[in-house]
């Protein structure tokens, strides 16, 4: 695995782990405050995170995760996104999926990039003919 896939992962798993040993008596001062219960809300309602593969203009895939497909394919398209695409664009929507929560894409997209280019394209194909039938 690459060795900043694996710095990526070991912060979310120290992250889980804090997040574990939190005291009950945390949340109540958040309850206190409703600017921080706005705030929560909205991280909250921000919607699932998904994985996504891109086909750029010379070929080669670009996986990433968002929690809105839209928004980042116009973003993508637009050169803002990443300095891959933005080099090799315009780039092709090809496969997504939904992950759940921010630390589950995460580890998905690392698992993805890790991936040869033939099998993610095996992925690709196995996904249009899903929806094909």
């Amino acid at each position: 695995m690459h060795p900043t896939y694996k710095r990526m992962l070991a912060g979310l798993k120290k992250k889980k782990r804090a997040s574990r040993r939190k005291k009950p008596g945390d949340r109540q001062s958040m309850n206190a405050c409703p600017l921080a219960q706005k705030n929560f809300a909205q991280k909250k309602d921000r919607g699932k995170w998904s994985l996504y593969i891109l086909k750029c203009r010379d070929g080669s895939f670009y996986t990433g995760i968002t929690n809105d497909l839209e928004r980042r394919l116009k973003m993508h398209q637009a050169g803002k996104a990443s300095r891959y695409t933005r080099t090799r664009g315009p780039v092709e929507m090809l496969y997504s999926e939904t992950c759940g929560d921010r630390s589950s894409a995460l580890i998905r997209e690392c698992e993805v990039k890790e991936w040869p280019k033939e099998k993610k394209a095996a992925l690709i194909t196995e996904e249009q003919e899903k929806h094909k039938t």
